[in-house]
């Protein structure tokens, strides 16, 4: 995209906005109704801006030896930064990204290059029909960020739909997953405890003052049937001043408490919303 102007569309779930990111002069911003849903870099597309993007890509690239391709399974494209991300680092990699909002697509298709990612499949679908609908043991990752009007979609959370997600994944997989917390941690110690009746294998990634309760943020939930990448994770957050940490769900329920699990019978009684992008 030659023009650095902003960008307004409305799309199915709001109002859409593509701002020029400030620094980076091939950065774009997206939101939609105020709340940031991606940054992407058309020129560099490993660089990720957004913390919790860069814990998920850590943790993928922990999981699997550097450069492997993997197949990947996601519900949410909003800018399509992961996937972006996938085909940059893991060529060859095969990927289908389910997004609910077509005409978001069609604006991120027609300003940020969304045809040149390489092994990219967009399905203008429901999501959560989309997991429902794949064939057993056919994904290595399946990666959830999903959120509508500022709210993340917590049903897919819940133990019901991640037992869909563990039988699409082949052995060793990966379950990848992003939410937004209250700094009560109330939905993300339920999702905890749903992702543990489904995985032997659970972490948490967070930031210091959200796992402390004094500020809301950002959650990223990993799990596994195989063991799930602790030390290099650790490592690499302390050498970047551990402003993330990755707790097992026996560390998080040392330091935070437990809660009942996400089902269908008992879903989240009330989810914080993302706050507007400044």
């Amino acid at each position: 995209m030659e023009s650095r102007e902003a960008v307004d569309r409305q799309v199915k779930f709001g109002a859409a906005r593509l701002v020029p990111a400030p620094y980076r002069p091939t950065g774009w911003l997206l939101t939609v109704d105020g709340v940031l849903q991606s940054y992407v870099d058309l020129a560099d597309p490993t660089y990720l801006h957004l913390p919790y993007a860069t814990w998920v890509a850590r943790v993928l690239d922990l999981h699997w030896p550097a450069g492997e391709a993997v197949s990947a399974l996601q519900v949410g494209g909003a800018g399509f930064t992961l996937s972006r991300y996938l085909a940059a680092t893991r060529p060859g990699s095969p990927q289908t990204v389910y997004e609910l909002d077509g005409p978001l697509v069609d604006l991120v298709r027609s300003h940020l290059e969304l045809d040149a990612v390489e092994g990219l499949e967009v399905r203008v679908e429901d999501g959560e029909a989309g997991i429902k609908g794949t064939p057993d043991a056919t994904a290595d990752v399946v990666v959830m960020d999903v959120s509508r009007a500022g709210t993340v979609a917590v049903h897919l959370a819940a133990v019901e739909f991640l037992r869909e997600i563990a039988r699409v994944l082949r052995p060793g997989g990966l379950h990848l997953g992003n939410m937004w917390s209250a700094p009560d941690m109330a939905v993300p110690l339920r999702a905890v405890a749903s992702l543990t009746q489904v995985f032997p294998h659970v972490a948490l990634l967070a930031e210091p003052g959200l796992l402390l309760g004094k500020r809301a943020g950002n959650v990223v939930l990993a799990a596994s049937d195989r063991e799930l990448p602790h030390r290099g994770f650790t490592e690499w957050a302390e050498a970047a001043g551990n402003r993330v940490f990755c707790l097992t769900a026996d560390r998080l329920a040392a330091l935070r408490g437990v809660a009942p699990p996400l089902t269908a019978e008992h879903p989240a009684e009330a989810v914080t919303p993302v706050p507007n992008w400044g």
